[in-house]
Formats: C-alpha cells, structure tokens, sequence
C-alpha cells in the first residue's frame, strides 16, 4: 500500500473544450453522445480540403477571466478552468505560497497571438504572449502560487506529462498542491500544418473505426493535484488517487509512431508497475486514438500487448471525437473524463461508428471492448489515460479509486556529470569553448549567434540527410547532445536504450519556426503551409530529433519556463534518476537567436545599441544563444561502466515571488528563496559555496536583482558569467553557465574572469579553479521566477 505521505489526490476538477465550457455541461455532453466538431468560421478556410473544428464557444470568456487581454487565447482557457478546479477544490487564492506549483502543458502556446500579431499592428506587449511560458505564469499570477512554476511543451503527450510531473514534485517533497493541466487554441499555424501533413480528415475524426485524419480541437483541462496529508488535513473532497506514470520515447520518426508499439507497450507496463497494479484491475482506458492510420493502429497493437493476456475485454474509447484533439490540453482534458468516469462507473463512447463499421473493428479489436456510440455503466476500480506525441513521445497514467502501491525508491543515489557537450557564438565543442575562454574572447557586437553547418554533423558522425531535416533550433540541440554523449563514453543501445532519457529546457523553443511558418501562410494561405517546415513548430522537436539520432528511449521531456528552464532541465533529471525511473538523463538548455529571434527582441528594446557587460547598468543586453548538455548518471551506474566523474549534481531549488510576466523585474527575495531551497536540497550551507556562476547579461533591472539576492545570502562572494563572452542565450546560457561551473570544478579550466559581489555592488576579480569545491549556478524567468542548482566536486 502507498504510504500517506507519498499519495497524491485529485481534489479539484475544471474543464472548458468544444463539449463544453465548464465540468458538468462537458460531461453531460460526453455521456449523451454530443459532439461539439463544428465547421470552423474563424479561420481562413479557402482552398482547404477539411474544415471542421473543435472549438470552444464561450462568450463570457474574456469576463471570466482577470485582465483577459493581458493574454493569448490559450492563456485564457487556461485560467478559466484553473478558477473552476480551484474552486471545485475549495481553494481560495494563494499569497506567494511556495508549496504550491503549477506545472501546464501546450503544444502551440500562444500560436493565435502570433497569427494576430503578423496580420496586425505589430504590438510589442503581444510578443509576450507568444511563448508556451506565459501560460503557466499567468496561472501562477492569479493564484497566488508560487512554488515550480513550468510548462511541458511534448506537443499532444505533454497534458498528461503535466499531472505525472505534478505527482514527482509532491512525492519529491517538493509541494503539497499542484495546479496541473494543459491549454491550447485552435489556431492557424497547427490547422494549416496539419493541412499540408494531409492528416485532417474532411469528414470529422473517426478514431480506431475510419481512421482517415485527425479533427484539431481546442480547450483546457486542469486537475488539482495534493498530498494526501495535505488535503485531509484541509478536510478536502477527494476524487481519487493518482497512482502511477510513465514517459518514454520512440526514437523513431518526428510525426509518426513506430507500427509495432513498442515504446507505447513499455510506456503503458511501466505506469501499471510504477501503480503497484496490474492491467486486470484497470476497467477503462481513455485512449490517445486520434483518428489517423498510423496512431489508431500501433494503439491497437500496444493495448492488445498490454490487456490481452490479464484483461482481453477492458473497455476502450477515444473522446476526441467529441472533443477534437486538443494537442497539449488533450492529456489533461481526457485526465478528466478519466476520473469522472471512474468516479461515475461510466465508460465512455467513441463516437461515429454505424453497423457497416462493426465487422471491421471487431477483426482489429478482438475481444477488447470499444466502446461504440453510448456510455453505459461499469463498475470501475482504475483506469489508464494514454497520450502520444510527434517527437515520439508516449505518456501513461493510472487513477484509481484506492491507494494502490505506488513504486518508491528510498535509496537516494549520489548523481555524477559525466560528459558535456556545447554549441556557443565561440565554439562549439568543449575543447573549442575552453580554448576561446582561455583566449579571452567576447563579443564584438551587440547580437551574436552560433553557426553550425555540415562540418559539425560530421565531426560527431550525423549524415547529412538527417542534417537537412532540421531548423537551426535543433541543430544545437543535436550537436552538444550527441557531442555530450561522445564525451562521456555513453553509447545508446539495445541493452540500455531504456535506461537514459533527456531534459530539454528552454525558453522560445520553437518560436522562431512557428514565426516563420506563420509568414509562409499569412502570405499564401492556410491550403499552402508546408508539410516540412512544420514539424519544427513544436517545442519538443529538438528532442525528439535528438532521441531518434542516439536512440534514447527512456524518459523525455521538454520544460519551458524561461531562461530558467535551462538549469531546471538538470534538476529535473536529477529528480528521474533519484525517482528510479532512469539511470542516466542527458540535461540541456538551448536556445538560438536566428534573425526572427533578433527582430522579436529588437521590437521589445531588450538588445542593447553596442556591447555591454554584466553589472554595466544598460537598458539593453547583448543577444546570443547557446546549446549546453550535461550527462547525469547513478554514480554507482557510472562507475559500473568505468565512467569519468567530472562532477557531481548535488541540489536544484526554485523561488518565485509573482510579477506580472512580460515584465523582467523580479525581486531578490524569489531569487534567495530558490537558492537556499537549493542549498537545503544539496544539504550545503552558505559558507560552503565558494562560486556562484550568475545570470547578469548587463540590464541594470535583472543585475540588480542578482547583486541584491547574492549579498543577502552570502555576504561577499565571486561571480563567474558567461554572458559576458557569449551574450544573452536564456536557457542556453543557463545551462552553459553550468557547463562552465563543472569545466572548472574539472580543472578543465583553471582560471576565469569573475566579479566579487559585496553589498548590492560588483567589482572585477578572478576565479581559480584549485580553490573550488561546491558552487551554485544561478538562472531567472518573467514572472518573478528563479532556479538554483548546486555542483560539487
């Protein structure tokens, strides 16, 4: 049996989707059979050959919601059913309480915005509103929350990621309350990407029956997640326990899942055990079944593989036929219905079969029980929630109605960095970095960037077929994570494919593709996108690319919170391995500045006119990027293969105190919270750190705030900066600040520039490696958020 303390419930339930605009209309809809598919009017639909949506239809929207057009329309779906669940939930708004967090999901973030923004007046304050980020911080802004704040960004599996990261930072300690789910808009960039994929099917989807084409939807799903100890302490309603989940990934294609399953089929086992239960005591399975060929067939392969032997009638159906898919909120909207039909005893109808179709579903659906047409009564004790990805990546989650006996992992492992890998305006190979640090390079203009070409994928042995396939975003990404597993002597195989997976933080994604996609079919029109730029739209393609080049198959995430997301990225894979779910995890951070990327920063006034250091008191920064991967392993695991040890991850802590995002001023009380969390989680004192490695990039409103949080704290200490030779790279940077942090700890570099901070002022000093041992590397986000990460020898 679960033990209280490591129980997560549900408690509070809010939901608006084309089925409906609140909980109870949606699933009175869903029990009566009513679709809410509709030929769309909001879009440009000439020369299309489908044009039926999902959409949600509220009027009340934007009074639903406070300061509405401070949002994108994803946004705003998502602080709507945030307000229902709260209060289903019976909680009233939070004051900067850092044990609650907020983790959403979205495949598209603000995807209507940059639709607007490119056919518009071109406002500056809608650019803001364009990344996934602004979605979970605009949640966190009206709730008072302010514990991790973070968006997963694996595209139609990341609303189910959401809640199964949401149960990791409870059973890590990390939170008692999660405000957790995924929001998405229907909007021009994914309906006309699905168009040229030519996977939209004229007539309505049709899951696991016709299976011609998938019908996009829109809408948001949220699940309050708590603690057990804290909800009954509270005297909470609670729905159900959320027991066990599973991430993996396919390695296999960008868009399309492997025919066999075989990721699904471990993603799917892996939850069941990870449950403490097995697929006999599972009555429903909520599946992904999105209507097109290749998904609706691999599912069937991985549900008979799964429910075959113990449980060959388990009731099936996909709700998307109601609700249209719904990408990134599709995981978090289908949560619900799974936990109102557990606690209902209802299973739920696929919709759209007729009796021709029956022969045809029964040769591919044996025994198994879809669900045809009508709900109807079954007593239920758990049920399964599935959710797959372009990237490849496949998502499991089990609620049921008792405790059941949810896998803990007492041992807490020692972690060790064991390779990495860098792409930066100054090198992009570790020894090429080293040197130009050496070198003393820094930037001779106020936007740099990295160049990477065939050379590059060469060098680390990627064919040029490949290379061609991939937009600048995740060519970085490629590069330093292929490179960081060549440093470490890791090579993915049969034999541990499962055992490594990787992080991705980072701040725009693929903004920059989604902008540029967005040009192409402003100008020639939705029937006109292109079937090959549009994979690099979503966020988690840097990885997925990244997973199908190595072969990792284990478990893969993209976070986006900010330039944070870069360093969250490790502490992220440090949480997986202390979890037991892996034992190796590739942590990066990468961010590009492509022309787009400029120009966007160039409207909001963030670049500076010339070049400009840390602690220079500018309006402005220098802009750059970077691509940085550490490899985190089980020490005992590393030393098993005869790994080296650079270093080790020794604790990761966030602190936020809420500001309205879009604003980069934050407080120095957020940034210290974070760092004494880190320093309580590596179980580190003050004293003990002898280097901090910071996030100043010259802007006098974000310098400040490290110059306050860093003398509150420490009192005197040195601080090392990488902006300073390779600009401002957001989650790049972060993460290549922590790469600079574990060089050094090495020795690999045995001096470096540094500034000594003392009483809310900087002055220029040096570092030497001989006299560090454990030092912190410091990161920010919009919206008062912050993160810190111990590394020690």
């Amino acid at each position: 049996m679960t033990p209280d303390n490591k129980r997560c419930v549900v408690t509070g339930l809010g939901v608006v989707c084309a089925a409906g605009n609140n909980v109870e209309e949606t699933w009175n809809n869903a029990i009566n059979s009513v679709s809410g598919i509709r030929h769309t009017t909001t879009l440009d639909t000439k020369d299309c050959y489908a044009d039926l949506a999902g959409e949600v239809h509220c009027d009340t929207l934007d009074n639903d919601v406070p300061n509405a057009d401070e949002m994108d329309r994803a946004a705003k779906l998502c602080v709507k059913a945030a307000l229902e669940a709260m209060d289903d939930s019976k909680l009233s708004k939070f004051d900067n309480d850092e044990r609650v967090s907020v983790v959403i999901a979205s495949c598209c973030g603000g995807a209507a915005t940059i639709d607007s923004y490119y056919k518009g007046d071109k406002n500056p304050a809608d650019i803001y509103k364009m990344p996934i980020a602004p979605i979970s911080a605009k949640v966190a802004e009206i709730s008072g929350a302010a514990g991790v704040v973070t968006s997963i960004a694996n595209a139609c599996a990341a609303g189910t990621m959401a809640v199964i990261h949401a149960c990791d930072l409870i059973r890590a300690g990390k939170a008692d309350v999660v405000i957790a789910g995924g929001a998405d808009s229907f909007a021009a960039v994914p309906y006309a990407g699905f168009l040229a994929l030519h996977a939209l099917d004229e007539n309505g989807c049709s899951p696991f029956n016709h299976c011609h084409g998938i019908t996009l939807g829109e809408g948001a799903g949220i699940i309050i997640v708590e603690s057990y100890e804290h909800a009954k302490a509270r005297g909470a309603k609670m729905y159900c326990d959320v027991l066990g989940g599973a991430v993996t990934q396919d390695a296999h294609h960008i868009t399309a899942p492997r025919e066999d399953g075989l990721s699904q089929i471990v993603a799917l086992k892996k939850a069941l055990k990870n449950s403490g239960i097995s697929a006999k005591e599972v009555g429903y399975v909520n599946a992904h079944g999105t209507g097109t060929t290749k998904n609706d067939m691999a599912e069937f392969v991985s549900i008979h593989a799964v429910y075959d032997e113990e449980n060959p009638t388990v009731s099936v159906s996909s709700t998307k036929a109601m609700t249209g898919h719904c990408l990134g909120a599709a995981g978090a909207i289908e949560s619900v219905f799974s936990i109102k039909a557990l606690t209902t005893n209802t299973v739920l109808p696929t919709l759209g079969y007729s009796e021709e179709d029956t022969p045809a579903l029964k040769e591919r659906a044996g025994e198994l029980d879809f669900v045809q047409n009508k709900a109807r009564p079954k007593e239920l004790k758990a049920v399964m929630n599935n959710n797959f990805a372009f990237g490849g990546t496949d998502a499991s989650i089990i609620y049921a109605k008792e405790a059941g006996d949810v896998v803990s992992h007492p041992v807490n492992p020692k972690i060790a960095i064991t390779g990495l890998g860098v792409v930066t305006p100054i090198g992009n190979t570790v020894a090429a970095y080293v040197n130009a640090v050496k070198e003393n390079k820094k930037p001779e203009s106020s936007s740099i960037r990295t160049t990477v070409g065939v050379d590059d994928f060469n060098a680390i042995g990627v064919k040029m077929a490949f290379y061609r396939k991939l937009d600048n975003f995740s060519q970085m990404q490629v590069i330093s994570g292929v490179s960081c597993l060549k440093d470490a002597n890791f090579t993915v195989d049969e034999t541990n494919d499962n055992d490594i997976g990787c992080v991705v933080g980072t701040n725009e994604g693929g903004l920059g593709s989604t902008y540029d996609f967005e040009t192409l079919i402003a100008a020639e029109g939705n029937a006109k996108g292109s079937a090959f730029k549009f994979p690099n739209t979503v966020y988690n393609a840097a990885g997925g690319y990244l997973s199908i080049n190595t072969g990792i198959k284990g478990y893969g995430v993209t976070l986006t919170s900010g330039p944070n997301s870069g360093i969250h990225s490790i502490g992220y894979a440090m949480n997986v391995i202390k979890d037991g779910q892996e034992k190796a995890m590739l942590a990066t951070g990468n961010d590009d500045n492509t022309a787009i990327i400029e120009n966007l920063y160039n409207e909001l006034g963030m670049v500076s006119k010339t070049v400009v250091a840390p602690y220079s008191e500018s309006d402005g920064f220098v802009l750059g990027d970077s691509s940085a991967s550490m490899l985190l392993e089980d020490e005992e695991y590393a030393k098993a293969r005869g790994a080296k040890i650079y270093a080790h991850a020794l604790g990761c802590g966030h602190g936020r105190v809420n500001a309205k995002y879009g604003k980069l001023a934050g407080t120095d009380e957020g940034l210290v919270k974070a760092i004494e969390d880190a320093l309580k989680d590596a179980g580190v004192k003050a004293d003990e750190i002898d280097a901090v490695y910071g996030f100043a990039n010259g802007m006098k409103v974000v310098d400040d705030i490290e110059l306050a949080g860093l003398s509150k704290v420490f009192g005197k200490v040195p601080v090392v900066t990488v902006k300073e030779r390779v600009g401002e790279g957001r989650a790049g940077t972060a993460a290549l600040a922590a790469a600079h942090a574990v060089l050094m700890l090495s020795g690999a570099i045995d001096k470096d520039d540094a500034y000594l901070v003392s009483g809310g002022k900087a002055e220029k000093s040096t570092v030497e490696s001989k006299n560090l041992n454990k030092v912190l590397v410091t990161s920010f986000a919009p919206g008062g958020s912050y993160t810190a990460v111990v590394l020690g020898k």
